[in-house]
């Protein structure tokens, strides 16, 4: 581990939407800020998204501005592909903590970008980005629009034939990297750990996994975006272009059967949106929500909600008992009609799984001794919701985002700038 303290203002860990906007706000109070993501490229869920509701803005054309400012700011320092560990507080208030820089096998500085190392690999796996839709190589650019735009060696995957080495025209494939560690200082931390998705999978009389045309949300999501893997929306056993679209909502949110009790507040409206979005992208396709409660409760939200009603959208208040799949890759819906309590059956050729938000473990084992309390759902406690709600258990370490309970993106920027003032606060008193 080297020896040499870097020291900085603040941590912010996590470089999503909150955790960006965290990192900016005290940077423009010039704060010197340490912005660690775990992920190859900073961004978050956000930069994957097609467009936010219920204005249907272009959610990149959101993120890479946003993205491009983080990065060029004189006062943030940005490290990708690492984690913090071991993160005390000090004596006089301040935090010192581990942070780790995993190896990517590129020589940052040297790459451009170009992706000649992708197109010799021969080793293809699942690409995580496109969340198991289609390939990539070993050697590979997350995605297109990922910043930075460096590429990785997936060296688990690698099997080490060289072809990447030849092909770089600026010489940075380096197998000799090992992971790095630092102690770093800081005067306060910003957790901005995000959220993970519900694995649906555990829901086995849903399918997931057994019948190819079963997909989860962000698979549809990544077919309605420009950077999509496919020129159109396609079901995944046949690649033929569905024209009966079915959304199963509360997957994985209020359901004490698999331990998650919460609402995960967007999934309604998401659905909403991808609704919307088929009907322009599949104008002669019929779509249809399967629901409990439609809990369109934010500004705009119910006027986004009515207008998908008036674009055709069918909305069926039922509960999904289970999912078949007939020979020919359709499946069949049972479920409970709950406004007369009857039990019916309806065919769909692809049935979108809307999955709820989990908290992120990682928050609980950031801080030695687990010092960072979490609350009985795992989420980030927030000890003074009210009047403070970036307070943790901890003084001088706050929470933005998801990291403390389900949101949306307006409420994860609004909760990240509550957390920069506080950090800001913090640091003022301990100086």
């Amino acid at each position: 581990m080297s020896q040499d303290n870097e020291k900085y203002d603040a941590i912010v860990i996590g470089g999503g939407i909150a955790g960006q906007e965290s990192a900016l706000n005290l940077a423009d109070s010039d704060q010197k800020v340490l912005l660690v993501e775990k992920d190859l490229s900073f961004g978050g869920k956000m930069i994957h998204l097609s467009k936010v509701f219920p204005t249907l803005d272009c959610s990149a054309c959101i993120t890479t501005p946003k993205m491009s400012e983080t990065a060029r700011h004189p006062n943030i320092t940005i490290c990708t592909y690492s984690e913090f560990t071991e993160i005390e507080k000090l004596p006089d208030g301040t935090f010192t903590g581990i942070l780790t820089r995993h190896p990517r096998y590129v020589i940052e500085k040297d790459c451009t970008g170009c992706q000649d190392c992708e197109e010799v690999c021969p080793s293809v796996v699942e690409d995580q980005y496109q969340y198991g839709m289609v390939g990539r190589k070993a050697a590979y650019v997350p995605f297109s629009i990922a910043n930075p735009r460096i590429a990785a060696i997936d060296i688990e995957n690698c099997i080490l034939c060289g072809a990447c080495e030849r092909a770089c025209p600026a010489d940075a494939i380096d197998f000799t990297q090992k992971t790095e560690k630092t102690r770093v200082n800081a005067g306060s931390v910003i957790v901005a750990t995000g959220f993970r998705l519900f694995d649906p999978a555990v829901i086995r009389k849903y399918g997931l996994g057994k019948y190819k045309n079963v997909v989860t949300s962000m698979q549809m999501e990544r077919q309605l975006v420009p950077t999509r893997p496919f020129n159109n929306v396609l079901r995944p056993k046949d690649a033929k272009v569905p024209d009966n679209i079915a959304y199963v909502l509360c997957v994985g949110s209020r359901d004490l059967t698999i331990g998650s009790p919460v609402c995960s507040q967007v999934c309604c409206m998401y659905s909403v949106k991808q609704g919307q979005l088929l009907m322009g992208a599949l104008p002669m396709a019929d779509v249809t929500v399967y629901y409990l409660h439609v809990r369109a409760f934010g500004k705009g939200f119910e006027e986004f909600y009515q207008q998908s009603r008036g674009m055709g959208v069918k909305y069926v208040k039922g509960k999904v008992g289970t999912i078949e799949e007939k020979e020919n890759g359709d499946l069949i819906l049972r479920y409970e009609d709950i406004r007369d309590g009857s039990v019916k059956e309806e065919t769909h050729d692809l049935v979108v799984l809307s999955v709820g938000m989990l908290p992120n473990p990682e928050a609980g084992s950031l801080f030695a001794g687990n010092a960072l309390e979490l609350d009985e759902f795992g989420y980030v406690r927030q000890v003074d919701m009210l009047k403070n709600p970036a307070s943790t258990s901890i003084e001088g370490v706050f929470v933005a985002g998801t990291a403390s309970g389900p949101m949306d993106i307006p409420d994860s920027i609004a909760s990240s700038g509550a957390a920069a003032a506080e950090a800001l606060s913090y640091l003022k008193r301990k100086r």
